[in-house]
C-alpha cells in the first residue's frame, strides 16, 4: 500500500493513501489533492504508477517539482523519497520494494539539463555506511544583507532564495524564488543549485549535487556563507 503524507514547515496537514492509477496534485479544486498556496501551480504534478512502479511527473508547473532536492520532469519513486511542491514537501511512503528497472536513468525519462540522482542501490550503499552517524550543521554569513548572521539548518531540506518560506532568504528584484536546496542526510549535506543561479563554492562555479564539507565557502548572488559542522555523533 502506497501513501503520501503532506508537511508544510514540517507540520503533517494531511495523509493521503494513493488508490488509484494516478492522484494529481495542485491548487485548483478539481485535482485529487488540493493544496491551496499561491506557489503551486493550479495543475502542478501528479503521481502515476507504471508498471507497478510509482512516477512522480511534473505537469510543466511554474515553480517546477524537487525530488530529493533535484528538479525533476518525471522520476520513478521509491519509499521515503521527498518531493517538494511550492512550499510543501510530500513523503512518499510504499512498503514494496523499488523496481530496479524503473530505477534506470534512461527508463526515468531524466532530462539532460537535470542532475542524475543515485540510483536506489548506491543510496542504500552509501546510507548503510553512515547510518550511526548524525550530522548536524550550518551557514555562517560573511558577506550579504540577510535576517541572521547564522543559520542552523535542521531540516530535511533548506531552501535558499526570495520565496517566503525560504530558511535564507535573498533579497533584490532578479533574487530567484529557489536558488538553491541543502538536503540533510545521515551522511551529511548536500546542495543543489536551482533556477539556473549560478552557485559558487570555494570560487569554484557548481552546476550540480555537490557534497559539503566544512569550512565550504558558498556564494549565491552577493550572498556569501561559510558551512560548518556543529555536531556529528556516532551511535
Amino acid at each position: 500500500m502506497a501513501k503520501i503524507q503532506i508537511k508544510f514547515k514540517d507540520a503533517v496537514i494531511k495523509e493521503v493513501p494513493i488508490t488509484q492509477v494516478m492522484l494529481t496534485i495542485g491548487r485548483k479544486p478539481g485535482n485529487d489533492v488540493v493544496i491551496d498556496n499561491q506557489a503551486i501551480s493550479g495543475s502542478h504534478a501528479r503521481i502515476v504508477e507504471e508498471n507497478e512502479a510509482y512516477f512522480i511527473e511534473d505537469l510543466n508547473s511554474l515553480n517546477g517539482t524537487f525530488l530529493n532536492g533535484q528538479k525533476v520532469t518525471k522520476y520513478a519513486l521509491k519509499n521515503g523519497d521527498i518531493i517538494l511542491i511550492g512550499n510543501h514537501t510530500i513523503e512518499f511512503m510504499s512498503d514494496k520494494p523499488p523496481d530496479e528497472d524503473a530505477a534506470k536513468p534512461g527508463i526515468r525519462g531524466r532530462s539532460m539539463n537535470e542532475t542524475m540522482i543515485l540510483a536506489p542501490s548506491d543510496q542504500k550503499k552509501i546510507l548503510a555506511a553512515t547510518e550511526k552517524v548524525d550530522v548536524l550543521g550550518g551557514f555562517l554569513i560573511i558577506e550579504g544583507s540577510t535576517e541572521k548572521k547564522d543559520y542552523l539548518l535542521k531540516d530535511r531540506i533548506t531552501t535558499i532564495g526570495k520565496d517566503d518560506a525560504a530558511l535564507i532568504r535573498l533579497k533584490g528584484f532578479f533574487a530567484p524564488k529557489v536558488a538553491a536546496l541543502v538536503n540533510r542526510r545521515k551522511e551529511g549535506y548536500f546542495i543543489n543549485p536551482s533556477s539556473g543561479k549560478d552557485l559558487k563554492i570555494n570560487d569554484q562555479k557548481v552546476a550540480q549535487r555537490y557534497d559539503l564539507q566544512d569550512g565550504d565557502i558558498v556564494e549565491i548572488g552577493d550572498l556569501k556563507m561559510q558551512f560548518y559542522i556543529k555536531e556529528k555523533k556516532e551511535g
